[in-house]
């Protein structure tokens, strides 16, 4: 009787869990499939807001690992989206930027975790794992922000929702203007006109309810966004 060759064995540790992996640079992507996909079960990806939700409302994984700046809205309107028919959906942010606004702002609407693109295979899939499980995961440096926001040092609802009103050029807008920015230097750093320039900034002093740019520069010093 001729031998069978060996089934081949499941990998090991965090395979169980079923991950989206939700980044708009593919070679990032790819990156983290190769470092974690023997150990975690890869069932869908998305690059944009649009391709992410339609990615996780199909598979509903156990974990959606979601970059924070993406085209089309954000992570954070990934969440929104998803948990408004997917409440139970976790997610872990997994992001170059390590803003308090960014991490204050996700953590508010839902994510389970938040941490830094620094980290390790080894650490991600145990990161992801304990997401799954119901645990909240950060950053050593992050957990920092967190522990501000929720002992009142960080005004977590001015830092949030306030900001989630600007849009993402709009926010690139005001930080220039409160950096002390000409409109014509704004306009020569985007790459927008000048006239663009203005639109922008009328429209974060309406969403803000602020009246000037010297009130504009006061609001986004104290929310250390500049």
């Amino acid at each position: 009787m001729t031998e069978q060759p060996p089934a081949p064995q499941q990998p090991t540790g965090a395979v169980a869990t079923r991950v989206v992996i939700v980044d708009d640079h593919a070679m990032f992507r790819s990156g983290v499939k190769h470092d974690i996909g023997s150990r975690v079960q890869i069932v869908g990806e998305g690059e944009d807001v649009a391709t992410a939700v339609a990615a996780v409302l199909k598979a509903q994984p156990d974990v959606v690992l979601l970059d924070v700046h993406l085209p089309g809205g954000g992570g954070l309107e990934v969440l929104k989206q998803v948990h408004a028919t997917q409440p139970e959906t976790k997610f872990l942010a997994l992001s170059v930027s390590d803003a308090a606004e960014d991490v204050i702002g996700l953590i508010r609407a839902g994510a389970r975790g938040y941490v830094t693109k620094s980290i390790s295979a080894d650490e991600l899939v145990d990161a992801i794992g304990r997401v799954a499980e119901g645990d909240a995961v950060f950053s050593p440096r992050l957990a920092g922000f967190v522990l501000d926001a929720f002992s009142g040092s960080i005004d977590i609802s001015s830092v949030d929702e306030e900001l989630d009103r600007l849009s993402q050029r709009e926010r690139e807008v005001m930080r220039l203007i409160a950096r002390g920015y000409a409109y014509k230097e704004i306009a020569r750093e985007l790459f927008i006109s000048i006239k663009t320039v203005e639109t922008h900034v009328s429209s974060v002093l309406r969403k803000l309810q602020l009246s000037n740019r010297h009130q504009l520069t006061r609001w986004a010093t104290d929310r250390r966004l500049v």
